[in-house]
């Protein structure tokens, strides 16, 4: 081969690679504006949430949330507050979730994401499996406000009404009541406490 066909050839090779290169940022560029828009679907509005204002400091509000046997239930086994430590909540076999601490911000934010989850009134086995409870805390004024999203559980979920209820009353009056007054409102040990108003409510056996 001569020094100009190999030249010839080497120049057509990097113009080659230049389009594909051009060909795949193209591709990268629309796939990005796809993953872009996906984020911005009307269903990444429809998770649950839920605020609350308390005249305490987001020190006291992050300590009480990690308390969930102080605000949920006293059905619990294992540390929820502790990174990395997983833990369960059960009422009756009605419902039985398993949940771990997965990122901690201190007197900022809290996540726990659900390992595993079963309800006993619906059809699919999975839903709440892979959600994530998210506390995000913050000073206004001279309150703290304190924001609850269950990140994942939509309308389309056949618990959500009855989830929707549950944080309701958990969030607004339990922990509100926890980081107020440091003491909350959880379902009692051993007993039935709000969830036996919801399984009446809502005709759960």
């Amino acid at each position: 081969m001569t020094t100009s066909n190999f030249t010839t050839l080497l120049l057509a090779a990097v113009s080659f690679a230049g389009s594909a290169n051009g060909q795949t940022a193209k591709l990268l560029t629309e796939k990005n504006n796809q993953v872009t828009h996906l984020k911005k679907h009307p269903m990444e509005n429809q998770n649950y949430t839920a605020s609350i204002m308390v005249d305490k400091d987001p020190k006291t509000a992050f300590d009480a949330i990690k308390n969930f046997r102080g605000w949920w239930s006293e059905d619990i086994e294992g540390k929820t507050d502790q990174l990395g430590e997983v833990f369960v909540y059960h009422y009756k076999d009605i419902h039985i979730c398993k949940l771990k601490l997965i990122e901690v911000v201190p007197d900022k934010k809290l996540v726990y994401l659900v390992l595993d989850n079963q309800f006993s009134f619906t059809k699919d086995k999975s839903e709440w499996i892979g959600t994530r409870l998210i506390f995000d805390i913050a000073k206004e004024g001279d309150k703290t406000k304190v924001k609850f999203t269950h990140e994942g559980l939509v309308p389309e979920y056949e618990c959500y009404k009855v989830c929707y209820d549950a944080w309701g009353n958990y969030i607004k009056n339990s922990l509100y009541s926890l980081i107020t007054t440091g003491k909350g409102q959880p379902n009692p040990k051993n007993k039935d406490g709000f969830n036996a108003e919801l399984a009446a409510k809502w005709k759960i056996n």
